[in-house]
């Protein structure tokens, strides 16, 4: 089992200069993390689907410097600067350059861009920082050749996790589980790793999701996480976590899609019933996110069509649905849930297997 020494690069040769760019899928989470610990630590194993079309494309250029006592980068968000994103670049440098030292050695131009609307509740930053933490290991694999693919994929999503909790999610495989639990072999707190047991019913499952407030959300995701600590539930939630990611082990082996409907919109639920119930409280839903799950309930009721749905932080509502109910459910989208988003909008995505480089 890889520890957290394992991924201090020790031996490295120099390179003038390089240039890299990868795409990073964003994810979205069935049994939900909610709560970390110091070091981006998740309080709670999760485990999530990997997403296809909603991702980050960044491209790297690396420069050797003559001097090296500091971070230098510049960076571009879709074609113009984000003096913004500046700060998270700059504190994500500071947080990894224990595990890679040549950083300092190199000025960088990170241009990046997404297929979505950021700070929406599509977990942009988890794609993001995956996209980051791929051409950061490219770098590395260009100084060091020796690493091997399995080393390069979990320190690439043991760095992405140091940016972004989810995002160590988003670097390989179709369902990635990211956290320690007993009856997960190699899982661990410091990557995530790909679970591989899938059932043929939920291969290239489906995933809409409606844009229901493209706006930022009025509370940050690592605010949220901070208000787990002292949250009068904390404990039961962290336990219950445990308890449905061994559940839906067991229903993405078997197959069983009607248990895997219980598990995923429970887990969305409670999610946002941890939001509630923390001091202070908040609310992500808007009153279309509520009109779209009643929506949901009463058309499979009335149909049998196993469609369902599961909530990220945020009132965007992802739509999830195997891929030979696809023409119905689209039908269904179009007819009653389109008029509840955002000037009509949606993204049809599906299951898709991790980052990819592209050059």
């Amino acid at each position: 089992m890889l520890t957290e020494k394992d991924f201090i690069a020790t031996s490295y040769n120099s390179i003038e200069s390089a240039s890299f760019e990868w795409s990073a899928p964003s994810n979205i989470a069935l049994v939900k993390y909610w709560g970390k610990k110091e070091n981006q630590i998740p309080a709670n194993p999760s485990i999530s689907f990997t997403l296809n079309n909603c991702k980050t494309i960044t491209k790297l250029e690396a420069v050797k410097k003559a001097e090296n006592n500091s971070f230098s980068f510049d960076l571009l968000f879709e074609g113009k600067p984000k003096e913004d994103f500046k700060t998270k670049i700059q504190k994500f440098f500071e947080r990894i350059e224990k595990y890679c030292p040549f950083l300092k050695e190199y000025h960088f131009k990170i241009d990046t861009q997404n297929t979505f609307p950021h700070s929406s509740g599509i977990a942009s930053s988890a794609s993001g920082m995956a996209a980051l933490a791929m051409n950061i290991m490219s770098l590395e694999k260009a100084i060091n050749p020796t690493i091997s693919d399995d080393y390069f994929y979990s320190k690439a999503s043991f760095l992405a996790r140091l940016g972004s909790g989810s995002a160590c999610r988003s670097v390989k495989g179709e369902v990635v589980v990211w956290g320690n639990h007993a009856e997960i072999k190699g899982s661990s707190d410091l990557f995530g790793v790909e679970f591989s047991e899938m059932h043929s019913n939920f291969k290239n499952y489906q995933d809409t999701i409606l844009l229901v407030d493209k706006g930022e959300k009025q509370v940050s995701s690592t605010v949220g996480h901070d208000l787990m600590h002292n949250h009068p539930y904390a404990e039961r939630r962290f336990a219950q976590a445990h308890e449905n990611l061994s559940k839906i082990k067991a229903i993405l082996s078997s197959g069983n899609v009607a248990e895997f409907i219980k598990i995923v919109e429970s887990e969305a639920l409670t999610l946002h019933a941890m939001m509630m119930t923390s001091m202070p409280y908040f609310i992500l839903m808007k009153p279309n996110t509520l009109e779209i799950i009643n929506k949901i309930w009463k058309f499979r009721n009335e149909t049998q069509i196993p469609v369902s749905f599961t909530l990220d932080a945020g009132a965007n509502v992802h739509v999830l649905y195997p891929e030979n109910v696809k023409e119905n459910v689209l039908q269904f989208i179009q007819d009653e849930l389109v008029e509840f988003c955002q000037k009509g909008h949606y993204i049809c995505d599906q299951i898709g297997n991790g980052a990819n480089q592209l050059k």
